[in-house]
């Protein structure tokens, strides 16, 4: 990242922090506001009136690790539970983040790479939980088979993010270096699929709908977020709306269990056109959509975290003495 850029997002997420403390001081409460005390006809006082629902908003990408939450807003779960979850999806990383920046979402599916940035930029963001996502690595050249082939080979991802983290490990795992391969830096997912398609490259780094789209288009799978046992998916608020809400985001978390057990227990046929609808798979690859099998939500690992930093500290996107500790909130879960 040019040092200029980095200095203009550093001044962004400064200006946010005191946008977010305005913004959590107007959020909505759990209890209605005074309801009325007047008596009835035989002088016992009125029943109060159920408290209000408060509203969660989060900002989602159009991606897998969303499914549970758009299921739990679906079928009510959120309302049974006493929370309204107001679900903001955005087209890219980077939408998503002009909205959190400027207040309009108390919540975002992030990454262990973004949580460094936004710390190191004096954001203070905690993980609250980590979510189900995935990135795979998938390639159409015939000669490699496997990561150790990528050694002078030329891959596509989006630098200082998740996925070059992701691409790291697992060249990492295979006995080589990013100094190894060369990197192509493409951040629009649909580009990337498509150079790889046309062999513009060698292997590109894909989240879901495009790794079945590049499957059923001949590319195959080199290795996974899942198979290289890494998982940089995490949800996030700023401290300020965790301050603002917590048992709001504690009924959210309930609401999202739910939305896990729902699907554990209805066919998928039942919820996949809301999964086309949401994540953006082509109707004519509804029969070789693989869901997740989604656990209920639980807190991030903290060695996960500390590899991240690491890596972070590595390419120079983390300088601050910040521990994996700092940025884990215990509002849902106690480590």
């Amino acid at each position: 990242m040019k040092r200029k850029n980095w200095k203009h997002l550093m001044m962004l997420f400064m200006l946010v922090a005191a946008v977010g403390m305005v913004a959590a001081g107007c959020g909505n409460n759990n209890t209605a506001s005074g309801g009325s005390n007047t008596g009835s006809a035989n002088g016992a006082a009125a029943t109060e009136a159920p408290a209000e629902a408060a509203v969660v908003t989060l900002g989602l990408l159009p991606s897998i690790d969303a499914i549970p939450f758009i299921i739990a807003h679906e079928q009510g779960f959120d309302k049974e539970h006493n929370v309204n979850l107001d679900i903001q999806t955005f087209k890219s990383a980077k939408d998503r983040d002009v909205a959190f920046q400027a207040g309009k979402v108390d919540g975002i599916s992030a990454d262990l790479v973004a949580i460094s940035i936004y710390n190191e930029a004096g954001l203070d963001v905690k993980i609250t939980s980590t979510t189900t996502g995935e990135f795979d690595l998938l390639t159409g050249n015939d000669e490699i088979q496997d990561v150790k082939d990528l050694k002078g080979k030329t891959v596509i991802l989006s630098k200082n993010t998740s996925t070059q983290y992701t691409v790291a490990m697992m060249l990492k795992q295979a006995g080589l270096s990013e100094a190894d391969i060369t990197v192509s830096e493409v951040p629009q997912i649909p580009t990337r699929l498509e150079l790889l398609k046309n062999k513009k490259a060698d292997a590109a780094v894909l989240p879901e709908p495009f790794v079945t789209m590049g499957e059923s288009a001949g590319l195959r799978v080199l290795s996974s977020t899942h198979s290289a046992g890494v998982n940089p998916f995490v949800l996030a608020f700023p401290q300020s709306v965790i301050d603002a809400k917590p048992q709001a985001i504690r009924d959210m978390y309930a609401a999202y269990n739910e939305a896990v057990e729902y699907m554990k227990s209805h066919d998928q046929s039942e919820y996949i056109d809301l999964i086309i609808k949401e994540v953006g798979y082509p109707e004519t690859l509804k029969d070789e959509i693989k869901v997740p099998e989604y656990q209920p939500a639980n807190q991030v690992d903290v060695k996960e975290v500390e590899a991240a930093f690491a890596w972070a500290r590595e390419t120079g996107l983390l300088t601050k003495n910040i521990s994996a500790e700092d940025v884990i909130s215990d509002v849902q879960f106690k480590n």
